[in-house]
């Protein structure tokens, strides 16, 4: 598991340590704190934790569980907010880093914390999670631990707009959602006209390629037929409106010609089985740029390809597997193994299963986890990830963060899974 953050109850994480936010003093106070007594037996809790006495702010105690799901729970004591310049983020990290050391010295294998100092203490919580996740990273480079961050409600981890803007703009910009049909194909734009084929010739609804898939060639030729006419003969009338100026008249016809650009852009993407190979409708007809109805292609279009590989020739040509295009890369860029398996965010039991079967088949999360680890741009990381048999699609808000980052060439898995996380996507590794 290595880093995961979950949103959740911290009594109810299972973990060989909990740590808890404590008093100073061998009392217990409202919020997480209480909430951790309350679970584990407060009398029993509080017996114990009157044997330690006073904790200093940024030290740790170590008591029983009782009857926690884990063997212990660390007291750490963080510090009042003051504004910042008190030494207070110095602090918490003392209070992270030495329940990590705590725990590497008991030979615990996992351990869940909660945001440090954020309830009663006031601690800002973007900068709580900003040190937490800063301690972690370090910590991982060099041990081996399962780390559980645990945060209660959204309030505790609202990052918008503070740290991870841009991923919610590049999202904006890309995010192809399930109305994708709809926005292009229907409404007061456009107007649809039934042209079948002569002698009602069709295409298979399977034909690979082919992006109209059920429809007559005629009627699909004819959509974007009718709405290029539509553009080229009237391009500021909209029904029921009329330009009140020549300014409303700019916006209106470059309104229509962002659309026509995205109409062609989706057509060309999408592609049209023609002539045995793809073509974009536009490109196959002319007519389109004309205003015109196209004439429809020939059935021949439709025909399978003259000669079909054998299964025998398919097998013979496959080329490197995932695994073994992953231990490549590693022996090329110079890497550890230690290092990508650790920056991929998983454990030394997965990457030796990896190693030892050149057929592995990774999660998606996980091959892309590989990929950020190996510090490949996009057009490698598709490649990568396409041996796997996956690939990024606009339409997955996982695709698109994990792209915004490639583009912006930030590898840290611990950056990267605050903003999944934020979107409530899957975590890499």
């Amino acid at each position: 598991m290595a880093f995961q953050i979950v949103r959740d109850d911290i009594t109810r994480i299972k973990a060989d340590a909990i740590v808890n936010p404590a008093n100073p003093e061998p009392v217990y106070m409202a919020g997480t704190d209480s909430a951790i007594y309350a679970a584990a037996g407060a009398g029993k809790l509080l017996e114990e934790r009157r044997k330690i006495g006073r904790i200093g702010e940024g030290e740790v105690a170590v008591t029983p569980a009782f009857d926690l799901d884990a063997k212990y729970i660390f007291h750490t004591v963080g510090p009042v907010w003051q504004g910042g310049d008190h030494g207070e983020i110095e602090t918490v990290r003392k209070c992270y880093a030495g329940c990590l050391e705590k725990a590497v010295e008991l030979g615990i294998e996992s351990i869940a914390f909660p945001l440090l100092a954020t309830g009663v203490y006031g601690f800002p919580k973007t900068e709580a999670l900003l040190t937490a996740t800063s301690v972690f990273s370090s910590f991982l480079a060099e041990n081996e631990m399962d780390i559980i961050l645990v945060v209660f409600d959204n309030e505790s981890f609202e990052l918008s707009g503070k740290i991870f803007a841009g991923v919610n703009e590049y999202i904006d910009e890309h995010y192809v959602g399930g109305k994708l049909e709809e926005e292009y194909y229907a409404g007061s734009v456009y107007e649809e006209r039934q042209v079948p084929f002569p002698a009602g010739e069709e295409c298979a609804e399977e034909a690979p390629g082919n992006a109209f898939a059920g429809e007559t060639y005629g009627n699909a030729f004819a959509k974007k037929a009718s709405d290029e006419a539509r553009t080229e003969e009237a391009p500021c009338e909209y029904p029921g409106e009329a330009p009140d100026d020549e300014s409303d008249d700019r916006i209106r016809r470059e309104r229509i010609r962002k659309e026509r650009l995205k109409r062609e852009r989706l057509s060309r993407e999408r592609g049209n089985f023609v002539g045995g190979g793809m073509q974009s409708a536009s490109a196959a007809n002319p007519a389109f740029h004309m205003g015109m109805v196209p004439v429809p292609p020939p059935a021949a279009a439709c025909a399978p390809l003259a000669k079909m590989r054998s299964l025998d020739d398919v097998v013979k040509n496959i080329s490197e597997t995932w695994s073994e295009s992953l231990l490549r890369m590693i022996t090329e860029k110079g890497y550890s193994d230690t290092e990508v398996y650790k920056r991929a965010n998983v454990d030394r039991k997965l990457f030796s299963k990896i190693r030892s079967n050149r057929d592995y088949k990774p999660k998606k999360s996980t091959a892309v986890a590989f990929a950020l680890a190996l510090r490949l741009n996009l057009d490698e990381t598709k490649d990568f990830i396409g041996r796997a048999g996956y690939a990024f699609s606009p339409s997955s808000k996982f695709d698109l963060i994990v792209e915004y980052f490639i583009e912006n060439e930030v590898y840290d898995f611990m950056t990267i899974n605050m903003a999944l996380f934020e979107h409530e996507e899957p975590l890499l590794g």
